[in-house]
């Protein structure tokens, strides 16, 4: 199986959409809760404003993977970086190499452009945690990924005060 790795187009719209619902469905994650459009797709990841890049990887011709990743910055290191948002494969081109091209792909991208590290996240149960382990990853203990959204996120926003 040979695996080539491309930079994803506006008309691969679909395609992302579709993954990452299959990513969601993997992570035993409800499809319904996936809002993602093609029209944001098309916006955040091919319009005027890009907030986000995407990698195919493709086996033999057919579409076998992608990763979406974004820039982020360390102040630490006083240099950028990447955060790879979502991955994820085939289950018919796991263990193809399909998923270390993606990284690797990234991961080259990141050091033409003068990045320090790239960073991802790994539910807890995820066998894929040994393959990243094998890639040179490391857990960052005893760090935590901390989040707040919607309506709690809402009620932050309104204590703020006004920037100027």
């Amino acid at each position: 199986m040979a695996i080539r790795i491309r930079r994803a187009c506006e008309d691969d719209a679909a395609l992302i959409v579709h993954y990452i619902r299959a990513l969601a469905q993997y992570e035993k994650e409800a499809v319904e809760n996936v809002r993602i459009t093609e029209a944001d797709v098309r916006r955040d990841g091919f319009g005027e404003r890009r907030r986000f890049e995407v990698l195919i990887a493709e086996s033999d011709g057919a579409a076998a993977g992608f990763a979406l990743f974004f820039p982020t910055y360390s102040t630490w290191e006083g240099r950028p970086g990447m955060y790879v948002e979502d991955i994820f494969v085939e289950e018919a081109a796991r263990k193809s190499g399909a998923g270390r091209a993606l990284i690797a792909a990234v991961a080259k991208i990141g050091r033409q452009r003068g990045c320090a590290r790239v960073d991802l996240a790994v539910l807890n149960w995820n066998p894929a945690r040994g393959f990243y382990h094998r890639l040179g990853f490391q857990h960052a203990e005893p760090w935590q990924i901390f989040r707040v959204s919607g309506a709690a996120m809402d009620a932050l926003a309104a204590q703020a005060p006004e920037v100027r």
